[in-house]
């Protein structure tokens, strides 16, 4: 009979698959995603729509992980769990069947990718409590390297699904025949069912239950309330403001990170003084719970825009350059991200095993010091590369990011009482939810602003090595330069957007007569235009987001190493000893009970 303790791993990490392979998948699958349901993706109207695409998923996840993991320590972290997989399951199958097209049908897959949403916060917020419920702690590393695994490597594969399901145009299931774009989200159905069904089936509740504590209302309604309003004007700052390419200088965006942060501040304040808190803030005082969650956020800070501004250099950069039709670069740019993948599966389950017999400092440390120089590196490769210097890159940056993620969750985990697991997994999934969302946000405003700076006199350039010159050049340039944020997402939607642009510009009074040169608008459309027309000023900014994100990693790793001794918690109350003794890294349990720790 198979052991409990792997049903648990094998659901787990179905879950962690699941949930990160959709979000990808969905990530480079939105050309298509667009065109099924008819919507433009250049349009300034629309961007609101691509944002909450690309960005709403991690919001709403973000936002709810603290609470479900507090509201499974007190329910059952099964229970919970079950019904993530439930509705993580309901929403996917929503958005195969979204009946609608337009505008409309564009924000009600929105709606139902935020539904998806509330179900993955619950499978994250539980994943990490439900091992550790079910393994002991010398299995806990390699466990959560195997699930590490699912999450990384599901969000990598998922570039490589999207780009092959981009390049079918339809699917034929006898009399029934389905367009791309539904074939995306019914990848996630039939997986969802399954592993809700294995999950009702065969997953018990072994969870020490907090019964005894109230839920934190006020808590809850402030942090919900804080997040959701620092990350949604986080998201609408980069869409652009009056003449400005970003939306930083937008009332509205200012007014939204003002009262998200007073919220914020609030919820830090009444935290200190409920009787039940959901956001355990003495759970800090264990130096090993600290440096994992400042770490783990600082990573997913640096990395979290990562594969994005990756997959916007494959995709509108190097892929047309190198003669890839525009329709093709999807499929490629899921290929050539493989070697993270493999440096990933080369390095997570080892650095788990390895974490269970010598701890988790010096293999998490490692780990982050291997991904900061990935990313100094990064930064002084060319715009137009050779591929055995990317792919050897992004092989030890798989590396640098499995050898930290298994130790240091497991570090996290094994940190804290069994009956606060639950809230902790939220707190460090959410840590990681924000600083992924907070990073895309970064990256994409370093990236726009040095777009806005130098894509005047780039676009200039290239045009003028097509034998195109003033006034024609200056009209052109113009069209391009005053909006860099479509220009970054064409990049990173594999669209080639100098249609829409030869559209804009036959509107332009110099040609209303005479329309564009037909040899011009050739030039202008052919796959490597764009590409080198944005190439230059792309560059330089993406440069400066990678020095950001080394800079960042730099200083997770120094965190890392300052986590102290290993630290278990025991599972044992019966060998407790006094709270007093430990409060340099240790911390009582929710109601001032004594603290356990076993050094290694």
């Amino acid at each position: 009979m198979v052991s409990y303790k792997w049903i648990v791993l094998s659901n787990t990490t179905l879950g962690a698959l699941l949930a990160s392979l959709d979000g990808t998948i969905v990530l480079i699958s939105l050309p298509v995603i667009f065109k099924g349901v008819g919507v433009g993706p250049f349009l300034p109207a629309n961007f609101p729509i691509l944002l909450w695409l690309l960005l709403g998923y991690g919001v709403v996840t973000a936002t709810l992980l603290v609470t479900c993991g507090r509201l499974s320590d007190m329910w059952g972290r099964t229970r919970m769990y079950n019904m993530g997989f439930a509705i993580f399951s309901t929403g996917s199958l929503f958005l195969f069947l979204e009946p609608y097209s337009g505008t409309t049908g564009a924000w009600a897959l929105v709606g139902f990718r935020l539904i998806q949403a509330v179900g993955a916060s619950f499978l994250f917020a539980n994943s990490a409590a439900l091992l550790t419920d079910a393994l002991p702690p010398d299995e806990r590393g390699k466990a959560m390297g195997i699930n590490m695994i699912a999450f990384i490597g599901g969000s990598l594969v998922g570039l490589v699904v999207g780009g092959v399901l981009a390049a079918i145009p339809t699917l034929h299931l006898g009399p029934i025949v389905l367009p791309t774009w539904r074939i995306i989200f019914l990848v996630s159905v039939p997986i969802g069912v399954i592993g809700t069904v294995w999950a009702y089936a065969r997953l018990k509740e072994i969870s020490t239950r907090a019964a005894h504590q109230r839920i934190d209302y006020v808590g809850n309604v402030t942090f919900a309330a804080g997040l959701t309003l620092v990350l949604v004007a986080v998201t609408y700052g980069l869409l652009p403001y009056g003449s400005s390419p970003t939306g930083w200088g937008n009332p509205w965006v200012l007014a939204g990170l003002a009262a998200g942060l007073g919220l914020l501040a609030l919820f830090l304040v009444v935290e200190s003084r409920v009787r039940d808190p959901m956001f355990r803030l003495n759970l800090f005082r264990v130096r090993a719970f600290a440096a994992g969650n400042v770490t783990a956020l600082l990573g997913s800070i640096a990395r979290g825009g990562m594969m994005l501004l990756l997959v916007v250099w494959f995709q509108g950069i190097w892929l047309p350059l190198h003669g890839y039709a525009f329709s093709q670069v999807p499929l490629w740019a899921g290929i050539l991200m493989m070697p993270m993948i493999a440096g990933f599966l080369t390095a997570g389950p080892i650095s788990g095993w390895l974490s269970d017999r010598h701890g988790p400092r010096l293999l998490a440390t490692v780990g982050m010091g291997i991904a900061s120089l990935t990313f100094f590196l990064l930064a002084l490769l060319p715009l137009n590369f050779a591929y055995w210097e990317m792919g050897a890159l992004l092989y030890v940056q798989g590396c640098g990011m499995g050898m930290f993620a298994a130790p240091n969750s497991a570090a996290v985990m094994n940190s804290v009482p069994a009956e606060n697991r639950g809230a902790a997994a939220g707190m460090l999934a959410t840590l990681q939810n924000t600083g992924q969302q907070l990073s895309m946000a970064l990256f994409f405003t370093i990236v726009i602003v040095g777009l806005s700076s130098g894509l005047s006199g780039s676009v200039t350039s290239v045009l003028a090595g097509a034998g195109i010159g003033p006034p024609d050049s200056s009209i052109l340039s113009g069209l391009v330069a005053s909006n860099p944020t479509g220009a970054l997402f064409g990049a990173f939607l594999g669209e080639n957007p100098m249609s829409g642009l030869i559209d804009a510009a036959m509107a332009n009074p110099h040609w209303v007569n005479t329309g564009l040169p037909a040899n011009w608008q050739s030039t202008l459309e052919a796959p490597h235009f764009f590409a080198s027309a944005i190439g230059a000023a792309f560059h330089n900014a993406l440069a400066e987001a990678f020095l950001f994100a080394g800079v960042v990693t730099g200083v997770g790793a120094l965190v890392s190493a300052l986590r102290g001794e290993r630290y278990i918690h025991s599972e044992t109350r019966a060998t407790a000893v006094p709270a007093a003794a430990n409060t340099h890294d240790g911390v009582g349990g929710a109601t001032g009970a004594p603290a356990i720790s076993a050094r290694r």
